[in-house]
């Protein structure tokens, strides 16, 4: 790959005044009609081939500059969001009602790890600091769904500085798989001070401001090590309202959670199938908001799964979340047994005591295992 060394300057003016002469008198300070910074830094050549980019270092080096004068109108400028509209209504205004269907909407907050309905039907004003950056990020890669012909560049500033470590791990790592399996069309390039996010968003290529050198490279990105333990109902509440269905979790569950650092991040129950020995179904299974876009829930089901099957038992779910939906059907361990189409009312059993899925299209999977 190939890079090019670029000077980069920013020039401020200086307002006169009493206060300002007081200053430079006391500080040494240059008075001049205005101040001039310049910045030498490498970046990719024009033509090169790469999907992810970061522009990492300490503040006050250049950074936000460099951006904006190497990259222009693509340097996402954050906007303001409508007070009494849902986030999920914002979103298709910015993209332009009609540019996009609201199956590639859902596909887009998925990516991106943003895959709590309920959030979606709120105001941006009450979400949680890491909800409202999943929701940026979303509006500044929605161009992607609707540039058909020259896939566009997302430069975005002041990337994760706004929620904890742990969230932006997570964010970073969601946003590289969106752009990288091409969920998400063009490039993406995160400006940020903070250095603990090059791992996870393994990208092609960095860009230090501390030194101006420009380095490709391909990361390994981190594992994240997860414990899974058997439950109690009481940590339930936790999901809850995180879920896509508002019922409440059924009395016979035999409960599941995975933990990261001894925080449960994850939670799966699993009830026996009605007049099914020996059969077992996931009835709720959800990540918490800060985590999600990174397969933790998957990886909790199909961990559980394994655990039923070593014990010959039958495993499956019964459920219509698109990115579930999504990784059973691409994936190996899953087979897809039916499909039930919306408005097709099943029969009411014992099997369970919350909402059943008439009005909702779900797809019901058995878990086979055997395939890492």
């Amino acid at each position: 790959m190939s890079t090019s060394q670029q000077t980069f300057e920013v020039s401020s003016p200086i307002h006169d005044s009493f206060r300002v002469r007081q200053i430079a008198g006391m500080f040494d300070v240059p008075l001049q009609e205005k101040l001039t910074e310049r910045f030498i830094a490498e970046l990719p050549a024009i033509g090169d081939t790469w999907q992810v980019g970061l522009i990492v270092g300490p503040s006050g080096t250049g950074k936000s500059t460099v951006a904006r004068q190497a990259f222009g109108a693509e340097l996402y400028a954050p906007g303001d969001w409508p007070a009494d509209a849902a986030v999920i209504d914002a979103l298709f205004a910015a993209a332009g009602d009609d540019a996009i269907s609201i199956k590639q909407m859902v596909g887009l907050l998925t990516a991106v790890g943003f895959s709590s309905p309920p959030a979606w039907v709120k105001p941006y004003r009450v979400l949680s600091n890491g909800e409202r950056f999943r929701c940026d990020l979303a509006r500044a890669l929605v161009a992607g769904l609707t540039a058909y012909d020259t896939p566009p560049t997302v430069v975005f500033d002041e990337f994760t500085s706004v929620v904890d470590r742990d969230v932006a791990r997570a964010c970073a790592a969601a946003v590289a798989k969106a752009v990288r399996s091409q969920q998400v069309r063009g490039r993406f390039v995160a400006v940020t001070c903070h250095y603990d996010v090059e791992p996870w968003l393994a990208p092609d290529w960095t860009l230090d401001m501390a030194t101006g050198r420009l380095q490709w490279r391909s990361l390994r990105r981190p594992s994240l090590q997860l414990e899974v333990r058997r439950c109690g109902a009481g940590l339930w509440p936790l999901f809850a309202r995180h879920h896509y269905l508002s019922g409440s979790l059924s009395w016979g569950a035999r409960c599941y959670a995975a933990l990261c650092r001894g925080r449960p991040i994850a939670f799966c129950a699993v009830l026996a199938q009605f007049a099914r020995r020996g059969a077992w179904r996931i009835s709720r299974l959800v990540t918490l908001p800060d985590f999600q876009g990174l397969g933790i829930g998957t990886r909790l089901a199909e961990a559980i799964g394994d655990a039923y099957l070593a014990e010959g038992q039958q495993f499956g779910v019964t459920a219509a979340h698109p990115a579930l939906l999504a990784h059973c059907l691409r994936s190996p361990r899953w087979r897809l047994r039916s499909i039930r189409k919306p408005g097709r009312a099943r029969r009411r059993s014992l099997e369970d005591d919350y909402r059943d899925s008439h009005g909702r299209a779900v797809a019901t999977f058995q878990y086979l295992g055997g395939v890492a």
